[in-house]
């Protein structure tokens, strides 16, 4: 996150936009792989290899890597769970609009034989109605003066931004104090969910570009929820940490740092960008 614009007058959380999707690899959780035996007759004789019992949703996922997983786990052609979205029923929220990015909830899912795509995406969001729709989450949002479709946007904002789970309620407590002060939330996460891709860093002609996922240049949160959030980045997202901080930026792993001074911010930024460019941090690219 590398925010470079003082504070703006006014805001309000409103929807933009449609959706912008990201296809990147997905890896699917399953049986042991199958070891070869001796047969009596000195052949070895392998099994055939057991298609996989569960599928692993990791949090953070993107709703075109689950797609992709779907397909991968079921066996069928790239493509065919995307496809299948229409005919899945999914039980979304109005803001939604149809497209369950935020949605579909990160847990290990198991696998039948006759599993279907449509099956799969219902049995996601069915789950994360669950978490998401009982009193204390629809409280907690209340109390935040928001919807919970809302509180998933912030809600995957924070799994994707935050560095570790130590740091969801600050990254949280960012996102609320610049709404708040009518600032842009200039979240390199929404940048890489509209260009479709997954990087640490953000260039200025990246910033320009035209996207209601743009949060450099648009106000308020971004038209959808950018990834799939799991409980703990919900709970930062509904009972952030209290703080005054408007500004943050991993200089290194292990070294998240918070402020609300914009000089001290662009001096942890510098920071940031002298590592990146040192040789033990080329090597570990």
């Amino acid at each position: 996150m590398q925010m470079n614009t003082p504070p703006r007058s006014t805001i309000r959380l409103t929807r933009r936009g449609r959706l912008a999707l990201i296809a990147t690899g997905a890896v699917v959780a399953g049986t042991a792989v199958a070891v070869p035996l001796l047969s009596t007759g000195e052949q070895k004789a392998q099994e055939a290899p057991k298609k996989p019992t569960t599928l692993v949703i990791p949090e953070g996922w993107r709703a075109s890597q689950i797609y992709e997983a779907v397909d991968k786990a079921l066996a069928l052609p790239a493509g065919t769970t995307k496809k299948a979205l229409p005919q899945a029923a999914l039980k979304l929220p109005n803001d939604a609009e149809g497209n369950p990015e935020g949605y579909l909830f990160p847990a290990t899912y198991p696998l039948g034989e006759k599993s279907t795509p449509q099956a799969m995406l219902a049995y996601m969001v069915d789950t994360a109605n669950k978490k998401f729709n009982g009193a204390p989450i629809t409280a907690g949002a209340q109390r935040n003066a928001m919807n919970v479709y809302q509180a998933v946007t912030i809600a995957s904002l924070v799994q994707a931004e935050a560095a570790t789970k130590a740091d969801m309620g600050k990254v949280a407590r960012v996102v609320f104090n610049r709404l708040e002060r009518g600032m842009p939330l200039q979240m390199d996460s929404t940048i890489n969910y509209a260009l479709n891709r997954s990087t640490l860093r953000t260039t200025e002609s990246d910033t320009r570009i035209e996207s209601p996922y743009n949060s450099y240049q648009r106000m308020g949160l971004p038209p959808t929820p950018v990834d799939n959030p799991g409980e703990e980045a919900m709970r930062a997202a509904l009972n952030p940490t209290p703080g005054n901080w408007l500004y943050f930026v991993t200089v290194k792993p292990g070294d998240t740092r918070f402020t609300a001074d914009y000089q001290e911010h662009q001096r942890n930024v510098a920071e940031f960008n002298r590592t990146r460019q040192s040789p033990t941090a080329q090597a570990a690219r």
